[in-house]
């Protein structure tokens, strides 16, 4: 399972510093899927790579250009919307089965990723914006941390759709403010989890691979997209959706089935 965790995390932050979905939207529902792991570890564990794949594609950037007039507050509101959205799981976790949890996340992330999928698909006829209101920023910073936080993702997919709208920034642009975005809310979170004591059971021998998989996925990814123009990062996307909308059906399936 080590080698398996290990592989999966250099795959989806490769993905993930690709497109800007950061790959904790793969790698947890992924792990869900096939791994027996509790929930919380593999939102920690996914948690922990994604944080690593975000220090190293940011380094590693010389492509497009970070908006920090737009994505600062963005990601500042990400942050905080983070911690009370772990606050929330926490509640739910402590008060219902797991295999409750598994359903209202499952549920939760598929028609996230359907929405998403739906916009993509139709970003060329939908009006997009570019606010500038601090506060609105914010509170929509705020709303995307909680969500994320709660499912356990990092946030990447709603980040895209949310640039593309809030701020019409391209393809290219949207992933490394993407990416920007969840690497305030991913340390966010990892500080909250680790001053609280809430932290999980876990291998730290999975922990390491899979770290090291977010490190070589942040330079791999970082690599490979720019090489890329903004038709193929929309393209590859958009299968990224649709795959992660497959897995996430099956885990609603199979925590139905818990229940």
């Amino acid at each position: 399972m080590e080698l398996f965790a290990f592989l999966i995390s250099l795959g989806a932050t490769t993905a993930g510093a690709i497109s800007g979905i950061g790959g904790g939207v793969i790698i947890k529902p992924v792990l869900d899927a096939v791994s027996g792991l509790p929930v919380s570890t593999i939102s920690f564990l996914s948690g922990c790579t994604v944080l690593a794949m975000s220090v190293v594609s940011l380094l590693r950037n010389t492509g497009a250009k970070i908006d920090r007039a737009s994505s600062t507050p963005l990601a500042l509101g990400a942050a905080l919307g983070g911690l009370l959205g772990k606050w929330v799981f926490d509640l739910v976790r402590a008060g219902f089965p797991a295999g409750v949890v598994g359903v209202v996340q499952s549920t939760l992330l598929l028609l996230m990723l359907l929405a998403v999928f739906l916009f993509m698909k139709g970003k060329g006829k939908i009006p997009t914006y570019q606010v500038k209101n601090l506060a609105v920023t914010a509170l929509a910073g705020l709303s995307l941390g909680m969500l994320s936080a709660f499912l356990g993702i990092g946030g990447g997919p709603l980040n895209i759709a949310l640039l593309a709208f809030l701020f019409s920034m391209d393809s290219k642009t949207c992933a490394v403010n993407s990416i920007y975005i969840i690497l305030f809310s991913q340390t966010a979170s990892f500080l909250s989890t680790l001053l609280g004591g809430r932290v999980p059971e876990f291998s730290p021998v999975m922990l390491g691979l899979m770290i090291a998989g977010g490190v070589g996925g942040g330079f791999l990814g970082s690599a490979l997209v720019k090489k890329m123009d903004n038709t193929k990062v929309d393209r590859f996307f958009t299968w990224m959706l649709a795959f992660l909308a497959v897995i996430s059906g099956w885990n609603l399936w199979r925590f139905l089935g818990m229940v």
